[in-house]
C-alpha cells in the first residue's frame, strides 16, 4: 500500500473579482455579524455555506424589492439598472462589489445602445452577468449561446457583437469569422477577462502532467462546467467534484500522481480539503 502524489494547482481557485467580493463580505460581516446579498455571492455552494455561517444572508429580487433600511451586497456578476432604482426607493445601502471588468463592458454596451446599434451578447441565458448586461439595453439587445442560435435571428447587415466575460475567446472570434464569411459587418467587442479566459491554456498544460485530474467545483458554475472539460478533453482520467466526500478509492491506483484544479468560483480551501482526503488514501 502506498500514498498518492498529489499537487494543487496554483493558478486555480477565484479570480480576483471573486476575492474581491468576498473580503468586501467578510470585512462587514466582521463589523456588523450579518450582511445581506443579492443571489449567491459566489456558484460554490461550499463557499456560500462558510459564508451563510458567519451571518451571510442570501436574498433573491423578489426578497430585495421587499428589504427597507439594510445593506445588501452586490457580487461581482454585477446587476442590472432596475436594482440600483430600487435601492434608491427602498433606502438600501449597496455594497457594490461588481467586478471592474464586468462594470467596464456594462458601460461599453450602453454606450452601444445610447448609439442605437444592433447588439449581440454571446452568453448564457438567464446568467446573472447577462441579465446586468442586458438591463444596459432595456432587455433589448439578444443573447445567444452558440452560432446556430444566433443565425435564427432575423440579422441586421451590421451586428454589434459582445461577449459574457468568462466566455471562451477562440469561440468569440470563431463566431465572429462566421458571420463575416456569411457577408455580415461585425464590430466585435472583446471584453473576455483574460485571468479566466487564459485559465484554459494552463489548465491544459496542468492536465497533460498527471495520470488522474480532480476538478473541484461548484455544479452551478458555468465556468467550472467549461473548464472541466478542457481538462477532459487533456486528460480523460478526469473526475469533477463538489467536495472531498464525493471522492471514490477506486478511481485511484498505486503510482498514480494526482492533479487538483477547479474553477473561478473555486476557494483554495476545498482543493485543500480535497487534497488532505487523497493524501490519507492507500492505494
Amino acid at each position: 500500500m502506498q500514498r498518492l502524489n498529489v499537487t494543487i494547482d496554483s493558478n486555480s481557485g477565484f479570480c480576483f473579482g471573486v476575492v474581491y467580493a468576498i473580503q468586501m463580505a467578510e470585512d462587514i460581516l466582521d463589523e456588523k455579524g450579518y450582511l445581506y446579498c443579492l443571489g449567491d455571492i459566489v456558484h460554490n455552494d461550499e463557499e456560500v455555506q462558510r459564508l451563510q455561517h458567519r451571518g451571510l444572508r442570501i436574498i433573491d429580487h423578489t426578497q430585495f424589492r421587499e428589504l427597507q433600511n439594510e445593506a445588501v451586497l452586490i457580487r461581482a456578476h454585477g446587476e442590472p439598472p432596475e436594482t440600483y432604482q430600487t435601492a434608491l426607493n427602498n433606502n438600501l445601502t449597496l455594497i457594490d462589489a461588481s467586478c471592474p471588468v464586468v462594470l467596464k463592458l456594462q458601460n461599453r454596451i450602453k454606450s452601444s445602445y445610447d448609439k442605437d446599434d444592433r447588439i449581440f451578447i454571446y452568453g448564457k441565458h438567464g446568467h446573472a452577468e447577462v441579465l446586468g448586461l442586458l438591463g444596459q439595453t432595456n432587455n433589448k439587445a439578444v443573447v445567444f449561446e452558440n452560432i446556430d442560435e444566433l443565425l435564427q435571428h432575423e440579422l441586421p447587415s451590421k451586428i454589434t457583437l459582445y461577449s459574457q466575460t468568462t466566455k471562451s475567446t477562440d469561440n468569440f472570434y470563431s463566431i465572429k469569422d462566421q458571420l463575416e464569411t456569411k457577408g455580415y459587418e461585425v464590430d466585435a467587442n472583446d471584453t473576455i477577462c483574460r485571468q479566466v479566459s487564459n485559465r484554459d491554456k494552463e489548465l491544459r498544460k496542468f492536465a497533460a502532467q498527471f495520470t488522474k485530474i480532480v476538478f473541484v467545483s461548484g455544479t452551478k458554475s458555468s465556468n467550472g462546467k467549461v473548464l472541466y472539460q478542457v481538462c477532459k478533453n487533456t486528460n480523460p482520467d478526469s473526475y469533477f467534484i463538489s467536495k472531498a466526500e464525493e471522492l471514490q478509492q477506486d478511481w485511484f491506483k498505486a503510482g498514480d500522481t494526482v492533479g487538483i484544479c477547479g474553477a473561478t468560483s473555486t476557494p483554495m480551501w476545498l482543493m485543500e480539503q480535497v487534497r488532505d482526503s487523497l493524501l490519507k488514501l492507500e492505494v
